[in-house]
C-alpha cells in the first residue's frame, strides 16, 4: 500500500506560478467532473474550464489528504489484484476499513505496522533534516507477508529546504507562506486508525457470541 502524508501535495511555488496563469483548463475541469460533477461553480460549468490552481486545490479536499493528512494512493494485494480507487476515500472510517482490507488474513501486520510508525515518528522528531525541511509528495509504503511487516519512506523529489527564516513543526494546519507540510499530522492519524484497527480485530476474536459460534461449528464438523 503506497500512503501519500502530508496535507498538500504541491510546493508552494508550484502553486505561485499556477496563479501567474489564470487561464481556464479544459482538461482539469473534465477530470473534476469525473470524479463530483457537483464541484465546479455555475461560471465554471458555463465556461468548462477551471483554472490549475483551483484544481490543485480542490483535488486535495475530496481525499483524506485535507482531512487526515494522508491518503491511500493504491494497494496491491497478495492475490495479486490491485486498486487506485482511492480519489474519493475521505472518511475515517473509510481509511480504517481500506487497512482492514489489507491486512486481512495477515493478522500479525496491523501491530507490527504500528510499532513501525512509532518509531519512524520519533526518529523524525530528532532529526535535524525533517525540522528544516519540507516533504511534499513523499509516501509511506506499508508491505508485508505472512511472517513480516514493515514500512519506508520514499519518493523525495518534492523535498526541498525551507526558507531560512521560517520554522515548521510539520503538525501546524498549513497556510500559503508557512510551509507546513502536515507530516506529523498524517504520521498521528496512522498511528491512531492502526490502534483502532488492532482493537476491533481484538474484540472480534474476544466476541463471546463469535466464540460460541465457532464452538458450534466445530462440534457439528
Amino acid at each position: 500500500m503506497d500512503c501519500k502524508i502530508g496535507v498538500r501535495t504541491y510546493l508552494e511555488e508550484e502553486l505561485a506560478k499556477a496563479k501567474e496563469k489564470t487561464k481556464l483548463r479544459k482538461d482539469m475541469y473534465e477530470k473534476m467532473i469525473q470524479i463530483d460533477p457537483k464541484a465546479p461553480s455555475d461560471e465554471e460549468h458555463r465556461s468548462k474550464g477551471v483554472t490549475k490552481p483551483r484544481y490543485m486545490i480542490w483535488r486535495e479536499t475530496i481525499s483524506s489528504t485535507s482531512t487526515l493528512g494522508f491518503r491511500v494512493d493504491g494497494v496491491k494485494k497478495a492475490d495479486g489484484t490491485s486498486s487506485k480507487d482511492f480519489k474519493t476515500t475521505k472518511t475515517r472510517d473509510q481509511i480504517v476499513e481500506a487497512f482492514k482490507d489489507f491486512t486481512n488474513s495477515f493478522p500479525n501486520a496491523p501491530a507490527r505496522y504500528l510499532e513501525r510508525l512509532k518509531n519512524i515518528r520519533a526518529t523524525l522528531v530528532e532529526s535535524h533534516f525533517f525540522r528544516t525541511h519540507e516533504l511534499i509528495g513523499s509516501s509511506l509504503l506499508f508491505v508485508h507477508d505472512k511472517r513480516r511487516a514493515s514500512i519506508w519512506m520514499i519518493d523525495f523529489a518534492k523535498t526541498v529546504p525551507v526558507p531560512d527564516n521560517v520554522n515548521i513543526d510539520h503538525a501546524s494546519a498549513w497556510k500559503v507562506g508557512n510551509h507546513e507540510d502536515g507530516y506529523l499530522i498524517g504520521i498521528d492519524n496512522l498511528i491512531s486508525i492502526f490502534e483502532t484497527v488492532i482493537n476491533d480485530n481484538d474484540s472480534l476474536f474476544t466476541n463471546p457470541s463469535i466464540e460460541k459460534t465457532v464452538r458450534q461449528d466445530s462440534l457439528a464438523t
